[in-house]
């Protein structure tokens, strides 16, 4: 467990103060509960438009070089580059 230091509004301390002794937990336990409950309580979503895109094809990632130098991608203007074997 790493430890972090957190500020807060009087008036937030002592509700949270309060808390900890109606219920008979250390206030760290608390803390972290409410701070898992905040950071879980939506389904993590991916980047801006990941998924946005279907080629069709379940392996572009391995073909990358092959599709790249199908379009050209990287060749100076002009002049395409060889593409490998």
């Amino acid at each position: 467990m790493k430890r972090t230091t957190i500020y807060l509004q009087p008036e937030l301390e002592v509700l949270l103060k309060l808390e900890v002794q109606r219920q008979k937990r250390p206030m760290a336990e608390i803390v972290r509960e409410a701070v898992e409950a905040y950071v879980t309580r939506e389904p993590r979503q991916g980047p801006p438009g990941a998924g946005a895109f279907a080629s069709g094809h379940d392996d572009t990632a391995s073909r990358a070089e092959e599709v790249l130098a199908r379009t050209g991608f990287g060749a100076t203007a002009g002049k395409r580059r060889p593409r490998r074997a």
